[in-house]
């Protein structure tokens, strides 16, 4: 087959695949619901901390808008780690590999479909979770052309933790043994990548610079958050931002999760 008519058949494998995990969940109608209430959670919760908290110092006490990058942490984080490897694991305990193993779909093109999908669900959930925060919390956003690098911040940072999930999927048991590694892996991350702590309140010898999600907070809260609204002491405490260089190490970190995820998940079950 000629190079462009084997480019257009993988296309239309990948955007049929891409439909069937989409219209799998629309009939999932308990995933629809939590997932685009989940950021009406965590606005409640979280939003309402950060309004009520004194500001002499400690925990939740930056301006509101310093916490919009943790709160799409939040649902770039859990989401795609939960869905991905819940649906690789599904496939395991379904021989669903061990059939597609006999049609020309690859292992990366159905992985390719799954992180479209994912990132469609989750582009949507952040767009619901900043206008809900934006109108019911004192949050605002530093206007600017920069502001435009959030869409490839979160396109990026779901594909990254969708192969993630394909990788616990791949290597944990169960369903239930992929949610608790997810949670277990999510929830120390989300504290430890500067989502919600500063990090001159973390000891000094933690690597945040490991983390994979520090360089998104920092980057989305690098276009998202006024770093001058309060003068030098501001610039003192928080670096100068370059999101352009923590969205290519996030890039970076994506990439190899891609690769390695898609060699692990298995041909057959």
């Amino acid at each position: 087959m000629p190079a462009g008519g084997a480019a257009m058949s993988r296309i239309r494998r990948i955007l049929a695949s891409t439909r069937a995990g989409w219209h799998s969940f629309l009939r999932r109608r308990t995933a629809v619901f939590f997932t685009f209430f989940f950021p009406a959670i965590i606005v409640v919760i979280f939003g309402l901390l950060v309004e009520t908290q004194p500001t002499d110092g400690g925990l939740f006490t930056e301006p509101a808008g310093w916490y919009v990058a943790g709160y799409l942490a939040v649902v770039v984080l859990f989401t795609p780690l939960s869905r991905v490897g819940s649906e690789v694991a599904r496939h395991r305990t379904g021989s669903q590999f061990e059939k597609l193993a006999t049609t020309p779909l690859k292992r990366w093109e159905w992985l390719l479909a799954q992180t479209i999908v994912n990132t469609a669900i989750i582009g949507l959930a952040s767009i619901l979770l900043l206008g809900l925060l934006f109108g019911a919390t004192s949050a605002t956003l530093a206007i600017s052309a920069e502001l435009l690098l959030v869409i490839p911040f979160v396109a990026v940072g779901v594909a990254l933790f969708c192969a993630v999930g394909a990788i616990l999927g791949s290597l944990v048991d169960s369903q239930d043994g992929v949610i608790a590694a997810s949670n277990g892996i999510a929830i120390p991350l989300l504290f430890l990548s500067e989502a919600f702590v500063q990090q001159e309140l973390l000891p000094g010898w933690l690597p945040l610079e490991l983390s994979p999600l520090t360089y998104f907070t920092r980057g989305v809260r690098a276009v998202t958050y006024t770093h001058t609204a309060d003068g030098a002491l501001i610039l003192a405490r928080f670096p100068e931002p370059t999101p352009v260089l923590d969205l290519l190490v996030l890039s970076g970190f994506a990439v190899v999760a891609f690769v390695v995820s898609a060699r692990l998940i298995p041909r057959t079950d």
